[in-house]
């Protein structure tokens, strides 16, 4: 398959002549082959109203053939073969083995949404059967079933470019709800998101989904996504990226006519709480852990613990003297992009700069990368954490701050003051956790999954994960991006009052023809 840089508008591959843009490998800082063409408003418009066009009807296919569909998709994306891993290196500079392993989520969550949609029971359905002999006032029958928003916008990620891009978990999610998704390519990686749209396009056609169905456009700048939120066809949002990205999206939305939601996930510092008996009993290998995880692909996680908490003694000054020299040993690694690795740069400098933060150690330094994420570890004392809130704001990148308490109080103290995160993790020996309940308890109200006595980067695709949190981690704390869950937030409630049974949608007829779980007069049958 050979690239050509266009757009993927329903069924034509098309571009208007634009200015181009050039995927970068970040090892080199070189431009790579094939100019993409920057989407002009005219085929905004265009792939926004073959989305509406197609909305109607997609909603309505039958299950068992939507989910076919989302099935063909993973299929076709494993048919691009060796070519697509090979691509996305290039523009990522990410390991083949981490390449083949996200490739290999992306296509199990198309899968796993596949098999919910075959299931049936995520549209809700609720039944209230109808009385007209009650008093004073008959009493209606009311009948509701959850369906599709309708045309979806989904903005792909930078740091993955297959489990959280052109076919990633939101347009998986978005797709199985029975909503048209249009994409907006990440300029990091355009190559490999014009494989993959052609992957699905190729499923679009041959499962006979309407032509509408998925489209794919390109873009460096901030024009195309301004466009696609403003569009009044567009019905949601789906976004992983930055703060600033995320909450720019959210913005223009709530502007609108017609305010619409959007679904972003952002920033996180992801906390790690160490108790001190915990501490002193596998210290070392929590130090090692630590490290791990906050250089595991070059700290490019959202999940990255970029925070750890602890209270002074002789165990936490073991533990501090123990990572910094694991961080000694570690490498810098290749960033996605150069404007990440600046990014990242600025981020440790403020940090650096702050009163009471001190550098504890950093990595190797290679100057042979353009793109290099050094590893650095960094302390300050509770006090200076509570006083100065650009503590608390995510570094995206190989780095963490240790913050030494000088009491169980102040840990508490810190807890409370923390802003939304997608994560917060509790080191503790099962005797401390119980008498923590208190943290445990401030933290359920902080963010979106609690993890014990490990570290949070690895995010399991499954019915019960919850990969979200309150703001600013997500612009809506009742979501999960990550998850069978996540499908909720591409569907709405429809109430039929009184409706002939031979006008209602068929998970809605009394004798359950999908047979699946429903709530009939207050109790959940099947």
């Amino acid at each position: 398959m050979t690239l050509t840089g266009e757009h993927l508008i329903g069924k034509k591959i098309t571009h208007t002549e634009t200015d181009t843009f050039h995927g970068y490998n970040p090892e080199t800082g070189r431009p790579l082959p094939t100019g993409f063409f920057e989407a002009t408003p005219q085929e905004v418009e265009e792939a926004v109203s073959l989305a509406q066009e197609a909305y109607p009807s997609y909603r309505k296919i039958p299950r068992i053939d939507r989910a076919a569909f989302l099935d063909c998709i993973a299929e076709e994306i494993m048919n691009l073969g060796d070519a697509l891993i090979e691509r996305a290196h290039q523009e990522t500079g990410l390991p083949d083995g981490r390449l083949r392993g996200e490739r290999g989520r992306t296509c199990n969550q198309l899968k796993l949404f596949a098999s919910l949609v075959r299931e049936g029971s995520f549209i809700e359905a609720r039944i209230d059967h109808g009385n007209p002999n009650r008093e004073p006032f008959p009493k209606p029958d009311l009948r509701m079933m959850n369906i599709g928003l309708g045309p979806v916008a989904v903005f792909g990620a930078s740091n993955f470019p297959l489990a959280f891009s052109v076919a990633g978990g939101d347009t998986a999610s978005a797709l199985a709800a029975g909503c048209p998704v249009v994409v907006k390519g990440h300029p990091a990686h355009p190559g490999t998101g014009e494989w993959v749209g052609r992957a699905i396009r190729m499923a679009v056609e041959r499962c006979g989904m309407p032509e509408g169905t998925f489209s794919l456009l390109q873009g460096k700048g901030h024009e195309v996504g301004t466009h696609l939120v403003q569009h009044p066809g567009i019905k949601a949002v789906g976004f992983t990226g930055s703060l600033k990205g995320g909450r720019a999206l959210y913005d223009l939305a709530s502007a609108r006519p017609e305010p619409i939601p959007v679904y972003a996930e952002m920033g996180s510092v992801n906390p790690v709480f160490i108790l001190p008996e915990a501490l002193s009993l596998k210290g070392d290998s929590m130090a090692q852990g630590l490290i791990d995880s906050t250089t595991l692909g070059v700290g490019q996680f959202c999940t990255n613990p970029g925070l750890v908490v602890g209270v002074e003694g002789n165990a936490w000054e073991r533990f501090v003297r123990k990572a910094a020299d694991i961080t000694a040993a570690k490498q810098a690694g290749i960033m996605l992009t150069s404007g990440i690795q600046f990014g990242f740069q600025r981020g440790l400098q403020g940090m650096k700069t702050t009163p009471g933060v001190e550098v504890v150690q950093e990595g190797h330094v290679d100057d042979k990368i353009a793109s290099q994420g050094v590893p650095t570890l960094m302390k300050t004392s509770g006090n200076t954490f509570l006083t100065h809130d650009i503590l608390e704001e995510e570094v995206f990148g190989p780095s963490t701050l240790l913050v030494t308490c000088n009491s169980r109080s102040e840990l508490l103290q810190i807890a409370r003051k923390m802003r939304g995160n997608l994560t917060a993790t509790l080191h503790g020996t099962p005797t401390e956790i119980g008498e923590y309940q208190d943290l445990v308890d401030i933290l359920e109200t902080k963010v979106g999954r609690i993890l014990y006595n490990g570290f949070p980067t690895g995010v399991e695709v499954g019915h019960a994960m919850v990969h979200g949190g309150p703001y600013p981690a997500t612009t809506d704390a009742r979501s999960t991006s990550v998850g069978t869950s996540a499908i909720k937030r591409f569907l709405r409630p429809v109430c039929y009052q009184n409706m002939p049974s031979s006008l209602l949608p068929e998970p809605l007829h009394d004798s359950n023809p999908w047979n699946i779980w429903r709530m009939v007069d207050g109790e959940w049958r099947k």
